[in-house]
């Protein structure tokens, strides 16, 4: 059977990645798109695109029919279902091979039988395969605690609820089936005993029609924010020093594997402890978001392989041998340092260096990029806030963390709030480059001092001040009058320029600085040394105590936003106009939306009395549901939004006024 035009049945990262591989193998692409991606580089980039109108998965990528009509208008004669939304959803795979398309995926029935979390359980223990027990969320007791709740139906931390605390155990249920049906269509959830630490690691397989399973290789994915993987690397660092360890993973993947007969790419999921004992979790019946570390230390396209078994050929005689080691970083549009916010807007520059490859397997030593944003891509509130993986590969761990760090750090991404520093920071610290990752790293090694910023604040101070000296070079060159005059220069002594910028970190800064016949001036910069200065760019001659360093910044804007890149690491300011608007100001105790988003419920009414921390309302944004809480005791003097009202970012939603302390 040859598979001639391939229809990508999701959006961004994954169909650029499929249809990167049916390139190289001369196969038609066809994608599909809803309202918000229509300017997506993935529509661009396939020979066909069909739309699905509207914006939310519910209207357009969760609609299977819509997706089908698609391929037969088009002409395609197999559907790729990427990763997440229908890709596990076995009566979309039925409705694919009925309407006589080819199904790039396992066989239905083995798709049925792991898409019941619980059922899939059962079945892996009867095949000999170590498994966590199951807990029916009714009979959960103080004792089970704490407990995980997990969608039935899904993966990728939607749905997914730690619970502590027996009384929260019906609402933390509640608010998981209401993720759960959002993003996958199925409020089904279940519960079992949480391990606080433990390692993800799991294993890939790839089988052929013939019969024939191979166990690839091992991923370890234990450092998670939210469930959700954050760091992925190949091999596991805690498999490579336990003997024998992979021999054991590998023979339970396979006994997973071919309990269900299953066809094509698939990943067993195992939670191990630090002896090397592990219990099966779930099997993804799809190609997972991190097997590009795979791809980097077997040497495979794995969605090469992907399209030749379910074109009807065997795998290769011969399964390939390890090599190198490849970690792969998720960059998300997030704050850390602000309960993982997710971010909306424009990317202005996505801009990785050493880059050698994108979408495809490397031979060298370098980084790949695999990503579904450009420059000038919008982020919006519909999806899955990540803008790209970024992933490094090298001869070793050690070399592969530094190579991926530094490529981060030197990286221009400029518009959003990422998790950026978060990620170097991590792939820096002494306890992951000892292997030591759990899926508690982040509680265990302070988020907070994770999430840092990478620029120290006197260096932060420094490229604030490069910022306003370019500036002052562009405001110079934008003026009609003395072109080739220093901006502010006065033949007599005069009061220095001052321009503001806004950190978010920081605060305010204040840049005064004067011309000189000399050089220049900078309060608080004494012996500063103007080398070169222009709009874009500015080198100063930093005082130090063994001498003057040259240091170099770069700089762009986008209306009040200013980006300086350096070696010394990435800030991002607003720069602040000299007079304030009185109406831009906002009432104290006021809430603004953090995101944009949908009011899904409502905590409190108008008037009523409430106490800090207290839920006012939810938001919905990028599938995840958000509290928004009253910031101080009070009175609940406004609330200006309803259920199912959307709202935009800096929106006021409501206010509280605070109640006065009595004087003791």
């Amino acid at each position: 059977m040859t598979i001639t035009n391939v229809l990508v049945a999701n959006r961004g990262e994954i169909a650029r990645r499929v249809f990167a591989t049916c390139r190289r193998m001369g196969i038609g692409t066809t994608a599909v798109y809803s309202d918000a991606d229509a300017a997506s580089p993935h529509v661009a980039e396939a020979d066909a695109a069909i739309r699905l109108p509207g914006n939310t998965p519910a209207e357009t990528y969760l609609r299977g029919e819509l997706i089908i009509e698609a391929a037969l208008s088009a002409g395609a004669d197999a559907i790729h279902p990427g990763y997440g939304f229908l890709s596990e959803n076995a009566e979309f795979a039925r409705s694919v091979l009925d309407a006589g398309l080819v199904w790039i995926g396992p066989p239905v029935a083995a798709i049925e039988q792991m898409g019941s979390k619980v059922e899939s359980k059962k079945m892996m223990d009867a095949a000999g395969v170590p498994v966590l027990a199951e807990l029916d969320p009714a009979e959960v007791t103080d004792a089970h605690l704490p407990v995980l709740i997990k969608a039935s139906a899904g993966g990728g931390g939607r749905g997914m609820r730690v619970v502590r605390d027996l009384a929260e155990l019906r609402d933390q249920i509640a608010g998981a089936q209401r993720e759960a049906e959002s993003a996958f269509g199925d409020p089904t959830v279940f519960c079992e005993r949480y391990l606080e630490t433990g390692r993800h690691i799991e294993v890939q397989v790839m089988s052929d029609t013939f019969g024939k399973t191979w166990a690839v290789g091992e991923r370890e994915c234990s450092i998670q924010r939210r469930h959700q993987k954050v760091v992925e690397e190949a091999p596991s660092p805690l498999v490579e020093k336990i003997d024998g360890m992979r021999d054991r993973l590998f023979e339970a993947a396979r006994l997973a594997a071919e309990a269900i007969g299953y066809e094509g790419a698939g990943t067993v999921e195992f939670l191990a402890d630090e002896k090397g004992d592990f219990f099966f979790l779930e099997m993804n019946t799809r190609l997972q978001v991190e097997h590009p570390v795979t791809e980097q230390t077997t040497g495979l396209d794995l969605v090469r392989l992907q399209l030749q078994v379910a074109s009807g050929l065997p795998l290769p005689a011969n399964q390939p041998a390890l090599r190198g080691h490849s970690i792969e970083v998720r960059l998300y549009a997030e704050d850390p340092a602000h309960d993982w916010q997710p971010q909306s807007g424009p990317v202005h520059k996505l801009e990785i260096p050493f880059t050698a490859g994108e979408f495809t397997v490397l031979d060298q030593p370098g980084v790949r990029l695999d990503t579904g944003v450009v420059d000038d891509s919008v982020v919006g509130v519909h999806y899955d806030p990540m803008l790209a993986k970024v992933i490094s590969y090298a001869e070793t761990r050690a070399e592969a963390a530094h190579l991926l760090a530094t490529a981060l750090q030197r990286a221009k991404i400029h518009g959003l709030v990422t998790n950026r520093d978060l990620l170097v920071r991590v792939l820096r610290h002494p306890a992951f480059l000892a292997g030591d990752t759990d899926t508690a790293f982040f509680a265990t090694h302070d988020l907070a001092v994770l999430s840092a910023p990478l620029v120290s604040e006197a260096d932060e101070a420094l490229s604030i001040v490069a910022a306003a000296l370019a500036d002052s070079a562009l405001n110079r060159g934008a003026s009609r009058l003395a072109g080739l005059t220093p901006s502010g220069w006065r033949n007599l002594s005069s009061l220095p320029q001052t321009k503001s910028y806004e950190s978010r970190t920081t605060g305010t800064h204040e840049v005064r600085y004067r011309f000189t016949r000399t050089g220049i001036a900078v309060e608080g910069h004494d012996g500063l040394e103007l080398i070169a200065v222009a709009p874009d760019r500015v080198v100063l001659g930093v005082p130090g105590e063994r001498g003057s360093v040259r240091r170099q910044f770069e700089i762009a804007r986008y209306g009040d936003h200013v980006a300086v890149d350096s070696p010394l690491g990435p800030v991002a300011v607003r720069k602040l106009p000299r007079f304030t608007d009185p109406s831009e100001q906002v009432a104290a105790g006021s809430l603004l939306a953090p995101m944009p988003g949908s009011v899904i419920r409502l905590g409190a009414a108008e008037g009523d009395h409430v106490k800090q921390g207290q839920p006012i309302l939810w938001l919905e944004a990028m599938k995840m549901e958000h509290t928004i809480a009253a910031p101080a005791t009070g009175v609940l003097s406004a609330l200006n939004v309803t259920v199912g009202q959307q709202v935009e970012v800096g929106t006021v939603l409501a206010v509280v006024e605070e109640e006065e302390q009595e004087q003791a």
